[in-house]
């Protein structure tokens, strides 16, 4: 303990060891970036993501989705592909260019389920393609859950 001369704040003169601080819970909160322009889908993801203790942010198109991570980086990014202004695989392309962000891990929910879109997911390194009318919002939730605990 080091002591120092009195003053009116601090009139014994003794300045305090200094203490860590633990970081926040909400710095410990994983970020999902989500990327669906069906509002009601949106909203019940950011709803039980957020339940989950994700911080999110959402985005309605390509463009919104590519602007956000000006600001925001998140740990994982849950892509629609059908989206306007920009699809999800103009958006993917753009991502995977950019050194800063290439390395984003990507969950793909579409309702394209072709053969050949699952193939060109797979192509820009995406982690897993989800056909919507194939799992529950809980299931893709725990896929969500699950892919962040890998991030650790």
């Amino acid at each position: 303990m080091e002591i120092s001369q009195p003053n009116p704040i601090n009139p014994v003169g003794v300045v305090p060891e200094t203490i860590p601080i633990a970081p926040t819970s909400s710095s410990l909160k994983k970020k999902v970036l989500l990327v669906e322009d069906d509002t009601f889908l949106s909203s019940l993801l950011e709803l039980k993501l957020a339940q989950e203790g994700f911080e999110i942010e959402k985005a309605m198109d390509g463009e919104e989705a590519f602007t956000i991570l000006d600001t925001f980086v998140p740990d994982l990014i849950l892509l629609d592909l059908i989206l306007p202004k920009r699809n999800g695989f103009e958006y993917l392309e753009l991502l995977r260019k950019d050194p800063r962000l290439s390395k984003i891990p990507v969950i793909i929910t579409s309702n394209l389920g072709q053969d050949a879109d699952v193939e060109r997911g797979k192509t820009f390194g995406v982690i897993e393609y989800i056909i919507k009318n194939k799992l529950s919002i809980d299931e893709l939730i725990g896929k969500v859950r699950d892919e962040v605990k890998k991030l650790v």
